[in-house]
């Protein structure tokens, strides 16, 4: 949740708060830039391929092949969670049209505590966190989601 800075009075918050416009706008942005290619293929693999079970089976995977894509998908998630957090987006704007960000939150969100602890980066996806956590309903959500997600894979693994 966006908090107003100190020192600034309620007028100069305001002006910093996003106008819908400027939110719609920087959602689109941010949608155009899923479309580049890479990061197309890398999100498909997220979502699709990408689950761990274990904290072994999650550092078997990150230190493979797929190290770039599962450090680009986040990466890009919680760059783009960083200007909900920063009040560029407003957050119910960003979640309306980025839902992508709870099936890849709730990938890792297992094993977030030992990923900030064993890389020593305690603020590791921490705005894809805040923005994912501030949902209503959140944890609902989520569990729909990744039951979604591991039915879909185990129809693609029975075919």
């Amino acid at each position: 949740m966006f908090r107003r800075p100190k020192g600034l009075h309620s007028v100069q918050f305001e002006k910093l708060m996003p106008t819908p416009f400027e939110s719609a706008t920087l959602n689109l942005q941010l949608f155009d830039l899923r479309r580049e290619p890479v990061l197309r293929e890398a999100r498909e693999w997220f979502v699709r391929d990408f689950n761990p079970e274990t904290l072994a089976e999650l550092a078997e995977i990150v230190s493979g092949p797929r190290n770039a894509s599962f450090r680009m998908v986040l990466g890009y998630w919680d760059m783009a969670a960083s200007l909900v957090t920063t009040g560029a987006i407003d957050a119910d704007a960003f979640r309306a049209a980025h839902s992508e960000v709870f099936a890849t939150f709730g990938k890792v969100q297992p094993f977030l505590d030992a990923i900030r602890t064993g890389s020593d980066e305690p603020d590791f996806c921490k705005h894809l966190e805040a923005v994912v956590l501030g949902a209503p309903d959140v944890q609902a959500l989520l569990d729909r989601r990744l039951a979604a997600l591991r039915e879909a894979t185990r129809g693609r693994k029975q075919t």
